[in-house]
């Protein structure tokens, strides 16, 4: 049993998942709580030493290598951060989890059902029966989102920002149909607002689990 609490941030690029990680780890601190903020892929050591070889680049893995890339990573991230974290009692905010696998690669370049039920085993075999507590899908419009990527990001650590328009809607599908799915745990919070309004909006859900 996990004595913390476990929060992932889900969405396409550009969708402000950073900002909002930061400002809730910002305010559960003042409240007295203790917060790791993390990421995938990365966030450990060896998961760090993966991250280049899929945000960087212009490499062409097949969904399936990407796959095992990022589950090699998670395996690193959970054993020596996510869980001892969460069972020191820590809430544990991560950007980026195994439901981005899912959509990147399961669906981003077509809604490849063989593949996606590989994802699901795969995810079984590193994590077992281990779940995010919560999950925010912050939810853009594709177009809006990669530009703001973009800019922030210059020519560093686009690799999927600069894939076709289509992967970008097919992703965004993606997500909202994984929220669908498991709308016990996800809950998709739209962007096209101020940054504060949808502050806000996570920390009324948060302060359900704190």
């Amino acid at each position: 049993m996990m004595a913390g609490l476990f929060i992932t941030f889900e969405g396409g690029e550009g969708s402000g998942k950073t900002t909002q990680i930061r400002l809730l780890a910002q305010a559960l601190e003042s409240m007295g709580k203790s917060v790791l903020l993390t990421r995938e892929p990365g966030g450990s050591e060896g998961a760090e030493k993966i991250r280049p070889l899929l945000v960087c680049g212009n490499a062409n893995w097949d969904a399936l290598t990407e796959v095992l890339l990022f589950s090699a990573a998670r395996r690193d991230h959970l054993v020596n951060k996510i869980w001892p974290a969460l069972k020191e009692g820590k809430i544990v905010l991560c950007d980026r989890f195994a439901d981005s696998t899912l959509a990147y690669q399961g669906y981003g370049r077509k809604d490849d059902k063989e593949l996606q039920q590989k994802l699901m085993d795969l995810y079984q075999m590193i994590a077992g029966d281990f779940r995010p507590d919560l999950t925010f899908i912050l939810d853009v419009e594709p177009e809006i989102g990669l530009k703001r990527s973009c800019d922030r990001l210059g020519n560093n650590e686009r690799r999927f920002e600069d894939m076709d328009i289509q992967f970008h809607q097919n992703l965004r599908q993606a997500f909202l149909k994984i929220a669908q799915q498991d709308s016990q745990r996800c809950h998709v919070i739209q962007t096209n607002r101020s940054v504060d309004d949808i502050h806000q909006d996570i920390m009324e859900i948060v302060k359900q689990y704190v």
